[in-house]
C-alpha cells in the first residue's frame, strides 16, 4: 500500500427518514463532484422538532478524500 494525502471537507447531510439516509443523502450528493472519497466521520447528530414529533434528522460528517498523485 502506498502513501495517501487526504484532504477533509465537512457536509452536512439530512432526511426525513433516519441519521442513516442523512449519512447517505450526504456522502452519494459530495460523490457527484468529489473524487476518491475514503472515508467519513460523524461529528454531530441533530434534528428538527415539529409538533411533538422528529421531522428532520441532520447529520455533520468530516469526509476524507484521496488527492491524486500525478
Amino acid at each position: 500500500m502506498s502513501d495517501h494525502v487526504y484532504k477533509l471537507v465537512e457536509l452536512v447531510g439530512s432526511s426525513q427518514t433516519g441519521v442513516d439516509d442523512a449519512i447517505r443523502n450526504a456522502i452519494e450528493a459530495a460523490g457527484r463532484t468529489v473524487r476518491h472519497i475514503d472515508w467519513f466521520e460523524v461529528t454531530e447528530t441533530r434534528g428538527h422538532v415539529v409538533d411533538g414529533r422528529v421531522a428532520h434528522f441532520q447529520v455533520t460528517l468530516k469526509v476524507g478524500f484521496r488527492i491524486e498523485n500525478e
